[in-house]
Order: C-alpha cells, then structure tokens, then sequence
C-alpha cells in the first residue's frame, strides 16, 4: 500500500482516514492545524500520542514543494518564487510587503489558457489545473521560506481561476478555516478575465471575497482585441454578471485595467469606462503596463496615466493607480516561467 499525502486530504477526508487507521476522528483537527503550520514531521506533532506517531510515519507522509528559483527585489521587499512541482512543471507566486502585512499572490493553474494579447502567462498554453493543496502549497512555501505568515491573498498568478472553479473554491475554504491559515474571505482576491456562468455561480457561493474583473477597454471593439473571451462574453453580459455579484455579495468589485499606449489609453476612452461603470459599487486599479519581449503592446506614459485616472476620478469612479512592485525581477504574473522555459 503506497503512502498517502495528506496535505492533498480536505479535514473530512483526513477523518476517514485516521478511522481506516484505527484512530479516532478528533485527531483530523490537530494534524490539520500542525500541517498548516507548515510542519511535515509526525514526530514533530507534540500533541500526537506515539502509537499515532507510528503509524503515520508507515502510512503517510506531508509534501512540501520546492523552491526552483527565487529572486528578491533590489527595489523593495518583493520576491518572486518559481516553485517545482511534483510532476516538475513550474509554477509562479510572489511575496508583496505593504504596511498592513504580507500578501501572497499565487497562480491557478500552470499556464494559461486565455489568450489575453499582452500578457506572458499564456504563452505556451494552459498545461493543467492546480489542485487546491498545491495552491495551499504555494502561501505555506512563502511563509516557510520568509519566516512571515501571509495576511492576504491574491489569487492573480498565473491562470484563470474561475475555470479552475471547485479546486479554487476548496482553496479559498481552507484559507478560511480557523485551523488552516485564518485568513478572512475579505482580505482575499481573486482575479478573473470574465467567466461570465463563474461569476453567477461564485456570487452564490456566500463566500465573500473581492473580486477584480480583468477589464482592460472600455467597449467590445477594443476588448475583441486583446482578450478573445470578450467575443463569447462580452461586456454587456460581463457587467450583468459583476452586478449580480454585487447585489449578492454586498462586496465592491474591482475592474482592472492595464494602460496601454494607443491602444485603450486615450481621453475618449476614459469617458467612455466612466459612463460604463457609472452608478456601479466598484473600482479602478489602473495598471501601467508591464512590457513583454516579443509583444507589440507599449505602456503608457506617466502623464497619460495621470491623465486618465484624473478623468475617472473627476466622473466620480473610485480609482488607484497601481503601485509598482518588483519591476526590476519580472515580477508581473508569467514572466519569470516564460523565460525560465526558453531557456
């Protein structure tokens, strides 16, 4: 009989198993509580008796992943993690330090499917889903490695969570969990292009984290262009969905939009977001773009970023201009695995 990884057991699972074993139930709580710990060592587990002990130790075991590579930001406190998985695929989080704590944010999926025109983790396709415990995996590698326990996440790796939608969710409750990592659903986020079915679903799953909508153009003709799933959900059904969340979720959500020079930068665009997220509860995260070898796309200039968050702004929209982290090791989402792969 091969030995079972009992990080990858939800605590119900972790139960039947410890009956299958001969142990009782209760027990689940407590080696749950030691793995999300970070410990991976039964021995290790001081309120376990040692017959417990024992048999652990001969029928499972606790996985860690690797860290393959890790860059820290000469600029500021970010650092960038690529992790090696079991399956050696690779995968990308980073560690951001604010004032208020550590944010984690972590990837979905290895790869990405979306075809989004001006960014790096789609190239080269989706390869798989993560399960939940790898994503689990990823916020317990940071805080093991930075000695720093992680007070929000960010589901904006790489990937599209929302079609990774039960592993996802399954995440997002043992973020919860008082004996996992304690997190509340408010200081957590997650980022979808526009799964348009997800976002009715996730609205009514009464798990309320903030969710940022991948906008990036302020009407279908530009959004055709650099995001192919606005043509089978385009904004119209886009916005129905994010105020069906709202109205459900009594949670403000977050559009992201990533400036790009001649593209979806202009005066006219700006009005024309306003008028389209007029009256909406929600708001603006302005990203300047993060350029990529080999795309056509140019950021815009910090006069035009001003220019049209002072347009926003001034239609009464909520907006921020998103502050730069980690610029100087490619610490935007699939950079570091793209070039880690040509190499």
């Amino acid at each position: 009989m091969s030995k079972i990884d009992l990080k990858r057991l939800t605590l119900t699972q972790l139960e039947e198993f410890l009956r299958q074993i001969g142990e009782p139930a209760y027990r689940a709580r407590q080696i749950f509580k030691w793995i999300y710990k970070g410990q991976t060592q039964f021995e290790k587990m001081t309120d376990l008796p040692k017959t417990l002990i024992g048999k652990l130790n001969d029928h499972a075991y606790i996985s860690m992943i690797d860290v393959y590579k890790k860059y820290e930001s000469a600029l500021d406190e970010t650092v960038k993690y690529v992790f090696l998985l079991e399956d050696a695929n690779l995968v990308e989080s980073v560690k951001m330090k604010y004032s208020f704590g550590v944010t984690a944010c972590i990837s979905s999926q290895v790869g990405c499917s979306m075809g989004c025109a001006f960014c790096a983790s789609t190239e080269g396709g989706m390869v798989r889903n993560l399960l939940w415990s790898e994503m689990a995996d990823e916020v317990l590698a940071i805080e093991k490695d930075s000695g720093e326990k992680v007070s929000r996440v960010v589901v904006m790796g790489s990937g599209e969570p929302l079609l990774n939608y039960d592993e996802l969710i399954q995440f997002l409750k043992v973020l919860n969990m008082s004996i996992a990592f304690n997190i509340s659903f408010r200081r957590v986020t997650v980022s979808t292009c526009g799964i348009v079915p997800e976002i009715f679903r996730l609205a009514d799953e009464n798990i309320p984290i903030t969710l940022a909508v991948s906008l990036h153009a302020p009407n279908d003709e530009i959004r055709n262009r650099l995001m192919p799933i606005n043509r089978r959900y385009p904004i119209s059904q886009l916005l129905d969905a994010c105020k069906y969340y709202i109205m459900k979720t009594k949670r403000r959500i977050t559009f992201e939009y990533a400036l790009i020079s001649q593209v979806n930068d202009s005066d006219e665009c700006a009005y024309e977001l306003s008028n389209l997220l007029k009256d909406m509860l929600c708001h603006v995260n302005l990203i300047p773009l993060n350029p990529v070898e080999g795309k056509i796309y140019k950021r815009s200039t910090p006069s035009q970023v001003h220019r049209f968050e002072k347009i926003l702004s001034s239609s009464g929209i909520s907006t921020t201009v998103r502050r730069e982290l980690g610029s100087d090791i490619q610490a935007a989402c699939g950079q570091l695995r793209r070039s880690l792969l040509k190499r």
